[in-house]
């Protein structure tokens, strides 16, 4: 893994190196669109054009499949442009591409818009991002320290 000293903070920065199959050779790898990007674009491989009808769910293939370190995670997330634009999310968002898995990742699609959506082959469809994750342990308690917001719930502080 590569490391960066942040200066303000003291601690490394670890940047994960993820192995990638291409399974599909015409279709491009995940990539960052601009230098600041923070997710990666991920590309459609369907074979032929896929029509998403308002509310219609369905899984896309990517053409690849990665291998992530451990102590990380791949987050899928939709691309605002589609959302905003045409309805176009991921059904579980964000979804997890854990550590231990290595078959070919996939995106669930659905399309909360009104008109029918096409899906073609090479299509930007989604985001790649990636996090490092913890495993947290349960301590079990009688009571959780008190806060201001304490039980307050959705909408508590007002609409």
């Amino acid at each position: 893994m590569n490391s960066l000293l942040n200066i303000a903070d003291k601690n490394p920065i670890i940047e994960p190196i993820i192995e990638i199959v291409r399974l599909q050779k015409d279709i491009p790898l995940p990539s960052y669109m601009t230098t600041h990007s923070s997710g990666m674009d991920i590309f459609a491989a369907n074979n032929e054009p896929l029509i998403l009808e308002p509310f219609d769910i369905c899984l896309i293939p990517t053409g690849f499949s990665i291998a992530i370190p451990d102590g990380f995670e791949a987050q899928i997330r939709p691309r605002s442009g589609i959302a905003i634009k045409h309805g176009i999310t991921i059904i579980n968002s964000p979804g997890t591409i854990d550590a231990d898995y290595r078959g070919e990742v996939k995106i669930g699609l659905i399309n909360l818009g009104k008109k029918p959506y096409t899906v073609n082959r090479g299509d930007r469809i989604a985001q790649m991002i990636i996090s490092k994750t913890y495993h947290g342990e349960f301590n079990v308690v009688e009571n959780l320290s008190k806060t201001e917001r304490d039980i307050g719930g959705f909408g508590h502080t007002g609409i």
